[in-house]
């Protein structure tokens, strides 16, 4: 069975507000990079600039859907892309 492709996306957090219920970070993955607003009590994801966005949208807000509540300001995570960049 062949293997699937996958890319290592790293992310940082960079502010936190738990009144305004949003996080913001930046995110790279592939030789791409991003920043993000989600807002965690609409689930709604933000990312900018446009170019490979449809790349990381899904895999991102799964992410931080799953991780929520251990993200702190100033960390660094990664997570696995299923896609070749």
């Amino acid at each position: 069975m062949a293997k699937l492709p996958s890319t290592n996306a790293k992310l940082r957090v960079l502010h936190q507000s738990f009144s305004n219920k949003l996080v913001e970070g930046e995110v790279a993955a592939g030789g791409f990079s991003w920043e993000f607003r989600w807002h965690f009590d609409r689930g709604e994801l933000v990312v900018e600039p446009s170019l490979g966005r449809a790349l990381i949208h899904d895999a991102l807000l799964r992410f931080l859907v799953k991780s929520d509540y251990q993200l702190e300001p100033g960390g660094d995570y990664q997570f696995t892309v299923r896609a070749k960049f």
